[in-house]
């Protein structure tokens, strides 16, 4: 059933093996029977014969209201996307003559974004002749890191790509 989207199963006369494992209302192994026998079973008990497992040999089909089943599916499938957290990469710039309190107020956004799970960005921005300085100026950057040591780890360390140093952090696993 996993990976197979709700609308893509397979009910009641469009099952086509000949020979199927049914499972009955209640969750019960019925066990292995034609098709045809399998589907006046459904029908007597006013239900569909849904196709489940159609690579299993044989076949595994059960008998339910597909309608329900249907929706009870798709809620599980809802359910399971809530809990999901997307790991976005917030960006934090600095610049290489950047003072101690707003070095101080800028961990103090990066810590926000770790704890929420987020992955943190840090990009040191040269411009003119700062770019001469850049081996100097890493410091920055290390003092950056070591702020937030008790709860982040350096995931990249500090790389220079063009007029820039960049380094990512990442939340520390608990």
């Amino acid at each position: 059933m996993e990976g197979k989207d709700i609308s893509d199963l397979i009910i009641n006369e469009a099952i086509r093996a000949r020979e199927v494992r049914v499972i009955g209302e209640q969750g019960e192994q019925v066990g292995i029977m034609p098709t045809r026998d399998a589907l006046t079973r459904a029908e007597e008990a006013g239900l569909d014969l849904v196709l489940i497992a159609p690579t299993a040999n044989p076949p595994v089909c059960r008998i339910v209201d597909y309608g329900k089943f249907k929706y009870e599916q798709l809620r599980k499938e809802k359910e399971a996307r809530k809990k999901q957290h997307q790991v976005e990469i917030k960006e934090i710039r600095l610049s290489p003559n950047i003072d101690t309190g707003d070095l101080n107020t800028k961990v103090g956004a990066a810590r926000k974004f770790l704890t929420k799970g987020d992955k943190v960005k840090i990009t040191l921005r040269f411009r003119g002749r700062e770019m001469a300085h850049m081996n100097t100026t890493k410091h920055v950057l290390d003092d950056f890191a070591k702020a937030l040591e008790d709860i982040a780890v350096i995931e990249k360390a500090p790389k220079v790509e063009g007029r820039s140093m960049t380094m990512f952090l990442a939340a520390k696993k608990q």
